[in-house]
């Protein structure tokens, strides 16, 4: 149920989300970086994509393949260190505690690669 996991993105120290129009993604970040986005492809994106709706986190390497090993299909393929799960079926394919989990992991991942000093001030509010 994506209502949880976006509740879950929010209960982060200082993390936001905004509608980007340009891409028509929900975007959420963290003192001023990005960590999650939520979205529904387009019908004629590039597969596996085309018309799914999408989370996208921050992943670490090692883990996303583990994870697309475990649940192939949930995980969709990247390029880069970032895991896009797909929320069509919520639940199904990857379970909602371990979707839960990977929106800590992925916040956690860019907070730790923030300046010390936006580090104090995001744990400050």
């Amino acid at each position: 149920d994506f209502q949880s996991i976006d509740a879950r993105l929010l209960s982060r120290p200082s993390a936001t989300k905004a509608f980007h129009e340009k891409w028509g993604w929900m975007v959420y970040w963290v003192g001023g970086r990005q960590f999650a986005c939520e979205f529904t492809a387009s019908a004629d994106a590039k597969a596996p994509y085309a018309g799914r709706h999408l989370l996208s986190l921050k992943c670490d390497p090692d883990r996303i393949l583990e994870l697309r090993a475990e649940y192939p299909g949930a995980c969709c393929p990247a390029t880069t260190p970032t895991g896009a799960v797909d929320l069509r079926r919520p639940g199904r394919d990857l379970p909602e505690g371990l979707v839960l989990d990977l929106c800590d992991m992925s916040y956690d991942l860019v907070f730790s690669k923030l300046p010390k000093r936006v580090q104090r001030e995001v744990s400050d509010v």
